[in-house]
């Protein structure tokens, strides 16, 4: 029992951990002007994306995933308002939740044809 759980949830621990460390970075702007928003969206929904995998693998609960995969990115919303040069923003915390919903589709459907 106690390898199910390390093995489940310390990506997971680990994965949260590297989104927290990102946000607490003051500016993470490319220089590429225009496509600097669209790279950093596209990173928004890519990392939760893994969270919400990862999650998903976890807890096997994908309702109970998007729950707590959303609040996380809630908290790292608010936890960026106080990183100088940063600002929490609620889209973001959308972009963050069309990522997660993603990553659960994703994780399920790979799950779904291994399995099959």
């Amino acid at each position: 029992m106690r390898g199910s759980i390390v093995r489940d949830w310390l990506p997971v621990l680990v994965w949260a951990a590297v989104i927290f460390a990102f946000s607490a970075v003051p500016d993470l702007g490319t220089g590429l002007g225009g496509w600097d928003l669209v790279l950093r969206k596209l990173a928004h929904a890519a990392e939760y994306a893994l969270l919400g995998a990862l999650l998903v693998r976890a807890t096997g609960r994908s309702g109970l995933t998007f729950g707590l995969a959303v609040l996380y990115a809630a908290s790292d919303e608010w936890h960026q308002t106080f990183v100088e040069g940063r600002v929490g923003a609620v889209h973001d915390v959308a972009i963050d939740a069309i990522g997660v919903a993603v990553g659960i589709v994703l994780y399920r459907s790979v799950r779904t044809r291994r399995f099959a």
